[in-house]
């Protein structure tokens, strides 16, 4: 891939390979080149019967740094909110903290770690999914 430059949009998968119905992490995001700055939202998906199978967090900010030294590795950090509505027969809403943690090649492959509500996924494989 080569390297990018202005405004770029990536799509992402970030997975823990050794669980099965483990959460899967969708990032579809934007990307300012010159800048470092990203935006964006996620999903999170897991084999869990409804209202519990999907998360949606709909906007997603970071930044990345590089570490410019050897073969540069993207480092990115993303945080967010997102509204968690109580099971029933509760009633209310409260807002949950999402951040992730990548370190990527400049094609957007490599490793990360993702948390949401109080549950941390660590050792994930980063994927590039985006189809251009």
């Amino acid at each position: 891939m080569t390297e990018a430059v202005g405004y770029y949009l990536v799509k992402l998968q970030v997975q823990h390979g050794g669980f099965a119905g483990a959460p899967v992490l969708h990032l579809d995001l934007g990307v300012n080149a010159v800048s470092g700055q990203v935006i964006g939202s996620a999903q999170i998906t897991q084999a869990l019967p409804p209202p519990y199978g999907t998360t949606i967090i709909p906007h997603v900010t970071g930044a990345i740094l590089h570490t410019g030294f050897g073969q540069d590795t993207l480092l990115v950090h993303l945080t967010g909110q997102y509204y968690v509505s109580f099971p029933p027969p509760a009633i209310g809403s409260y807002m949950a903290h999402f951040s992730v943690a990548l370190a990527v090649t400049k094609d957007w492959n490599g490793k990360g770690s993702f948390e949401y509500n109080g549950n941390v996924i660590t050792d994930c494989t980063v994927k590039n999914v985006s189809t251009t």
